[in-house]
């Protein structure tokens, strides 16, 4: 192979499993003709080593994470404007967009050899302000999940989500909402979490969307309306077995843009990271056709 590889490890991925893969990923990889790496240290890194990469040449970046990491090299990539391809090496605790492009969870070796093989697919990717995501962008209940789970030291991936979710499920209350879908107005409704998905899957393992397509030039929105208890646990419970769509107070809806306005600005996540939003209107949209990405050849 010709193209140069840049790798980018994050070595605090998975609470600290991430700097384990640093020698596996590198042996692997060493067929490459040319080969580099980085490490982060802090918040930020990812993108500045991917930047310096591809400005040096660099047209396959590799990056070992979690779907926060993806996400942080994906950005970095479409910012420069280079049509580099981002490799991924799942390494973290959420490794959900993985799953959904069928890149193996736990085998470093087939990953490394999907980067030298070099097939690739051109996906959608979504935005939120100034931020590009690669799987989902969720409001609600969902960072609530995600606030919880920084508290939890001895739990990791699905088992993680699962147990912080089922913490929030008797303290959340909900939020105000009102938007509209592709310029329909939606209303004002009560609500529980709303999930913007790019890709199928979310929080190590739930298949929230199903029906997402990386490739359609859309993104599908599963609204879940504020319940009480009983009704939240049943929805988590169909959650868990891929038929929350057929619940009652959960509705989807596939749209290019999305106009979401809350009471005050809200907190929201893009593929894992959290974020304050700087205004009570959101606007998320999907870009199409917009990051190239090594995948399995078909």
């Amino acid at each position: 192979m010709d193209d140069p590889v840049y790798v980018v490890f994050n070595p605090h991925s998975g609470k600290g499993r991430g700097a384990q893969f640093v020698a596996p990923v590198l042996e692997a990889l060493a067929p490459a003709k040319r080969l580099e790496h980085g490490l982060t240290q802090g918040p930020g890194d990812e993108a500045r080593l991917a930047e310096d990469a591809i400005r040096r040449g660099f047209r396959r970046i590799v990056a070992v994470g979690g779907d926060g990491t993806w996400g942080n090299v994906g950005n970095a990539i479409l910012r420069t404007g280079v049509p580099a391809a981002l490799g991924l090496v799942p390494g973290g605790t959420g490794c959900d967009l993985a799953k959904t492009l069928g890149i193996p969870p736990r085998d470093v070796g087939a990953c490394c050899r999907i980067v030298l093989d070099g097939a690739t697919r051109t996906i959608d990717v979504g935005r939120v302000e100034d931020k590009h995501f690669l799987n989902i962008a969720g409001f609600g209940y969902d960072v609530a999940v995600l606030e919880d789970s920084w508290s939890v030291a001895y739990l990791e991936g699905g088992a993680l989500y699962l147990y912080c979710a089922l913490r929030q499920l008797a303290s959340y209350r909900g939020f105000s909402l009102e938007g509209e879908v592709d310029g329909r107005p939606l209303g004002k409704r009560d609500m529980l979490m709303v999930i913007v998905a790019n890709a199928r899957i979310f929080g190590g393992g739930f298949r929230v969307a199903p029906h997402a397509d990386l490739e359609d030039g859309k993104l599908e929105a599963v609204a879940f309306g504020n319940m009480g208890f009983s009704g939240r646990v049943s929805a988590l419970v169909r959650l868990l077995r891929g038929t929350h769509l057929r619940h009652p107070r959960v509705t989807a809806v596939s749209a290019s843009r999305l106009v979401y306005r809350f009471p005050a600005p809200p907190a929201y996540e893009t593929d894992g990271e959290w974020n304050q939003a700087r205004s009570a209107e959101v606007v998320v949209e999907a870009v199409p056709k917009a990051l190239r990405v090594l995948v399995p050849g078909r």
